[in-house]
């Protein structure tokens, strides 16, 4: 696989669509946090690891609940990948994308980890775009 964060995008898009209360994938460090993110941002219900040893990601598995509105439609209507191996995506502090006039989250890969658009914004650095969630 050469992008593990768009199948984990997908697999959350389709869970979601299928209309899924959970789904279970493969786990490495970059995807435990930006589900970490997506569960703060409230995104998500929880997402947790599967297994014994919680400092080795190899063999691992990663379960993320959903969330959804009362009318039961998913509260992610729309996950997009942005930077892709084919086509990376930088941005520097003033030109950090807004997504739906503040009502979307943006996930940005800094030198200080992964966080959101406005963490970023209010840290004043910039990154690599990775998503763009609605």
């Amino acid at each position: 696989m050469t992008d593990p964060i768009a199948d984990m995008l997908t697999r959350i898009r389709n869970a979601a669509a299928a209309g899924k209360s959970d789904l279970v994938m493969p786990m490495s460090k970059i995807k435990l946090a930006v589900a970490r993110i997506l569960e703060r941002e409230n995104w998500i219900q929880k997402c947790e690891v599967l297994g014994e040893d919680l400092a080795k990601a190899a063999g691992k598995e990663l379960k993320i609940v959903l969330k959804y509105k009362k009318s039961g439609r998913p509260a992610i209507a729309s996950v997009k990948r942005i930077s892709r191996p084919g086509l990376r995506v930088y941005t520097g502090k003033d030109k950090l994308p807004v997504v739906l006039n503040g009502l979307g989250t943006v996930i940005v890969s800094t030198s200080r980890g992964l966080m959101t658009g406005r963490e970023a914004k209010k840290e004043k650095i910039g990154g690599e775009v990775i998503c763009e969630i609605y």
